[in-house]
């Protein structure tokens, strides 16, 4: 188990930063109860081997005018790695999808999508997403409103496996 390499120090450092990433590292050297200088090397090497991927503003999208927001499930006539791979680096390049998720079964992917509006949205969608080699078939649900919004992971969760393994 990935998570059980790091040690609870380690794994707490995650933790905080997840809850709070503008933090000093001052204050999180306190919260985790080492002193700052390990912290820091700490937190450099969980950057340094991938744990820790970049660090973010949670921006709410409404109050800057994306008013709509839509999950696209997208069919590809081809399962071909280098069409997959086309079709994740063309999400890459539009704006609007701002998650691209392969999955398995009837679907091959799933996007988020924001939008100032439906009709730029729709514009989207009929423009470039319908557009795209080997897309198939595409279907759309509008978000009414979002009940949970969590990053991250379940810090809780991975402690509990650790400690029922050990």
């Amino acid at each position: 188990m990935a998570g059980a390499k790091l040690d609870p120090i380690d794994r707490h450092i995650l933790a905080e930063l997840q809850a709070d990433g503008r933090m000093t590292n001052v204050e999180l050297a306190k919260r985790v109860g080492i002193s700052a200088p390990p912290c820091l090397r700490r937190v450099r090497t969980l950057e340094e081997q991938g744990y820790i991927r970049g660090y973010h503003a949670n921006i709410d999208a409404r109050e800057l005018g994306f008013e709509v927001e839509v999950f696209a499930m997208v069919r590809l006539s081809s399962q071909a790695e280098s069409d997959l791979s086309a079709f994740e680096a063309r999400c890459r390049a539009w704006p609007l999808v701002r998650e691209c998720h392969m999955l398995n079964g009837e679907i091959d992917f799933i996007l988020k999508c924001v939008a100032p509006d439906l009709s730029t949205f729709q514009n989207f969608l009929t423009g470039d997403l319908l557009k795209a080699a080997h897309v198939s078939n595409v279907k759309t649900s509008l978000v009414i409103r979002c009940a949970k919004d969590d990053p991250g992971v379940p810090f809780d969760v991975l402690e509990d496996r650790i400690a029922r393994q050990a």
